[in-house]
């Protein structure tokens, strides 16, 4: 098992930046890679990026690239989510989420662990 907690979220002005935080634990050893989603309120729960721990990859939903980065720091089992110029419509939940996928783009089916996530709101 692997478990993630994520950490970081919180209420800003559109313009703004916040920088989320995602540790893991357990089985790390399993998991490829991390991504991030988000989940607005009655809307589906959507991509936003996603990174490989060998770092072949890292990649964004089209929303977010040029705004938005993920990082990792292997040696502290850590994943991180730097947003800037934030836009009201980022205002979710932002969940982190570890893969054993190792095929490119992994569907957010294939996703095998999930943190509780974290409230990021971002006001006009």
């Amino acid at each position: 098992q692997v478990q993630l907690a994520e950490s970081g979220g919180g209420w800003v002005q559109a313009g703004g930046s916040l920088r989320l935080s995602c540790a893991a634990s357990g089985r790390t050893r399993s998991t490829y890679a991390m991504g991030w989603f988000r989940q607005a309120p009655e809307k589906e729960r959507a991509f936003v990026a996603a990174i490989s721990w060998d770092g072949t990859y890292r990649f964004y939903a089209d929303s977010v690239r040029g705004r938005f980065t993920i990082s990792s720091d292997n040696r502290k089992n850590s994943v991180y989510l730097q947003m800037n110029s934030l836009k009201p419509e980022d205002t979710a939940v932002y969940y982190c989420a570890a893969t054993s996928s190792t095929r490119f783009k992994p569907p957010l089916s294939e996703y095998d662990y999930w943190g509780q996530g974290t409230q990021v709101t971002v006001s006009s």
